[in-house]
């Protein structure tokens, strides 16, 4: 059949533009563990289903679920998930409420020392998962086994009745776990404290110990003390650690039975603040800074893009641009170089070749740097931090959330010796469109030390490895556990956060870890202003089988991010609480913000910054006696300390 000359010819329809999406699941209530399969409807302006298929599928925050690409919902931590489509462009989604998982166990910690008739003590108790995350907001039961001999209120406050040995119960939902305390009679006839009176400022440590004796005037030992202070403002642990918050002065009890002495203290303020002055900047606007590193007279300035800059800083009020390098990548995270300067790392995230992992630079003229190799065989998905040790650099993976070890001995070919993960029953790699990632594992960053690396291991926690101790054997090229120390971000922030242990920095007998705390779908180049939380959590390891939380250090309503300790001072950025410098000096115990132990926040919003007024300071390194906060808004701000605000206080420190 022939066309009339100069009728040109029909072309197919138009289908018709989708409006709305429809996102649906069986079930709006789950538990961890479980899968879930949704279904998308796509929908004209009529309201007409329309025959289009799913771009996309996904579930947030990603700590918490994950999405394949058949819409199937993998469910792996506790609190409101958000899952949806993208079909023709537009976005649908519904809500998943996820339960925690039963208690499995309970961690009783047992009484250092019998209890007197007539004595109190508070028992401790902590519910955990099979994993090992706490979960404190389960009541914890106690019942008394032998009454005659102690007794124990629901609370866990037991009372010596008689001598003999006391059996106790502790229950969480149907899970319980037996203690056996001695409880002797009170051989104590005088209780005296030392020191008697103390002065101190907040958030010092100061030491109390009792002393007992029997009617004949001898020493009794291995009796258990209960300590008590008041008013509030200040407090005193089990090992008669005393600190406290607020200024003003305090009563400290101690007590075995009816015995009992009282000493006094006097806490003045820290008086920790110094000003603080910008010496110069290297401002940004069209791009977002990301790490730094500062050697010798150069910084290093990666970007949330695909561009490294180097700046001359032998005149630090007069930063100058030596070069530039461009890498294939979205995101370069991570920056830093071998102790001489000559060789830098950097991390890649999100290159259009879809082959991310490192980057090895020759940065031996920082005004010319150039590609000697690359590593990415076995971290394609991408790497967001790394740290470099020796010959060796240790760095996450974003695709299986694992911790790989690569040896660049011989730099140009650099190779994969080691490889160390958190066991988890849910994890798994799945693919998006720009390659694979980890789902229900996420390790972000690491810090190597006298042969221990300290992991940032996200909902996993603080993890310690030995690589190269030799408490546990490890090497760098097979590291070994020696602990790992478990939080439950879930109750520590809520719903709707995506939130974890980020940062981490081992300094004398402490490691300062950092959590970071987005919305559950963050975009951190928006031009809006993002919503953040995090605490840095203090941890003691002076065992380090056996690390415990002692301290914290929290700017309300601001998001913490990396940190950097140095003769005493934390120095970080936190996120829209600007810089921030920190005493930790001392022992540190209890709340290091109230403590007034701040030394210096320097404000890094700038008016003509990527996001204008709206401070992000990424970090901080001390270098040559100047601070350099990194903000993603606003470039590199280059300070200096200066002289304290309060001189002389009258309350000197204590001993």
């Amino acid at each position: 059949m022939a066309f009339a000359a100069g009728l040109p010819a029909q072309s197919p329809p138009k289908p018709p533009a989708v409006h709305t999406v429809e996102v649906s699941v069986p079930v709006k209530e789950a538990r961890t563990g479980d899968q879930i399969k949704m279904t998308a409807v796509a929908k004209d302006a009529a309201g007409n289903p329309l025959e289009v298929k799913p771009t996309a599928w996904f579930a947030a925050p990603f700590d918490l679920a994950a999405a394949d690409d058949s819409g199937l919902v993998l469910l792996y931590g506790p609190g409101e998930v958000t899952v949806g489509a993208i079909v023709g462009g537009k976005t649908g989604t519904t809500k998943i409420m996820v339960s925690a998982p039963p208690v499995s166990m309970i961690e009783v910690a047992p009484l250092p020392a019998p209890l007197v008739v007539g004595g109190t003590a508070q028992l401790r108790a902590t519910p955990r998962l099979a994993d090992g995350d706490p979960r404190n907001d389960v009541p914890v039961e106690w019942t008394s086994e032998t009454p005659a001999i102690a007794q124990v209120d629901a609370a866990g406050v037991v009372t010596g009745v008689a001598p003999g040995k006391a059996r106790l119960r502790a229950q969480a939902e149907r899970v319980s776990t037996g203690l056996e305390i001695r409880i002797t009679a009170n051989p104590v006839a005088r209780l005296s404290m030392e020191p008697a009176t103390a002065r101190a400022r907040t958030g010092d440590v100061v030491r109390f110990s009792a002393r007992a004796a029997n009617a004949a005037g001898a020493a009794v030992k291995d009796t258990l003390i209960q300590w008590s202070v008041g008013p509030e403002g200040a407090f005193i642990e089990p090992d008669g650690a005393f600190y406290a918050e607020r200024p003003g002065t305090y009563q400290v009890r101690a007590g075995i039975g009816r015995q009992g002495a009282v000493a006094s203290i006097t806490v003045g303020p820290r008086h920790a603040e110094r000003e603080i002055e910008v010496v110069g900047r290297i401002p940004t606007r069209d791009f977002q800074t990301a790490e730094e590193w500062i050697i010798g007279d150069v910084a290093y300035v990666s970007t949330v893009s695909d561009k490294l800059f180097s700046y001359d800083v032998a005149n630090p009020a007069r930063p100058r641009l030596l070069g530039m390098l461009k890498v294939d990548s979205r995101h370069m995270n991570d920056v830093s170089t071998t102790p001489d300067g000559k060789i830098a790392v950097i991390t890649r995230e999100g290159a259009s070749s879809r082959k991310n992992g490192i980057v090895f630079v020759d940065t031996s003229d920082p005004a010319n740097m150039k590609v000697i190799s690359e590593y990415s065989a076995t971290v394609t998905g991408g790497v967001h931090s790394a740290f470099v040790e020796g010959h060796y650099v240790y760095l996450t993976d974003d695709a299986t959330g694992s911790l790989r070890v690569i040896d660049f001995r011989d730099v140009r070919t650099p190779k994969e010796v080691a490889r160390w993960q958190v066991e988890k029953t849910y994890a798994r790699t799945l693919e998006n469109p720009e390659g694979p990632f980890s789902a229900g594992r996420y390790l972000h960053d690491v810090q190597v030390k006298d042969g221990l690396a300290y992991l940032a291991f996200w909902r996993d926690g603080l993890v310690i490895l030995d690589v190269g101790h030799g408490m546990k054997g490890g090497s760098p090229e097979n590291p070994r556990l020696v602990s790992n120390l478990r939080l439950n971000y879930y109750e520590l922030y809520g719903n709707g956060w995506l939130a974890g242990a980020h940062a981490v920095f081992r300094y004398k007998n402490y490691v300062f870890v950092g959590d970071e705390v987005f919305p559950p779908i963050p975009n951190i180049q928006s031009k809006d202003r993002i919503a953040v939380r995090g605490v840095v959590h203090v941890i003691d390891v002076s065992d380090l089988e056996k690390p415990r939380k002692v301290a914290e250090y929290q700017v309300p309503e601001s998001g913490a991010h990396n940190v950097w300790v140095e003769d005493d001072i934390l120095y970080m950025g936190y996120y829209n609480g600007g810089g921030r410098v920190v005493d930790v000096s001392g022992e540190l115990r209890g709340d290091l913000y109230r403590q007034g132990r701040e030394i210096a926040r320097l404000w890094t919003g700038d008016p003509n910054g990527f996001r204008a007024n709206l401070p992000f300071a990424w970090g901080a390194q001390p270098h040559k006696g100047l601070i350099y906060f990194n903000d993603m808004n606003s470039g590199i701000w280059i300070a200096r300390l200066g002289k304290p605000r309060f001189q002389g206080s009258a309350t000197a420190p204590a001993n």
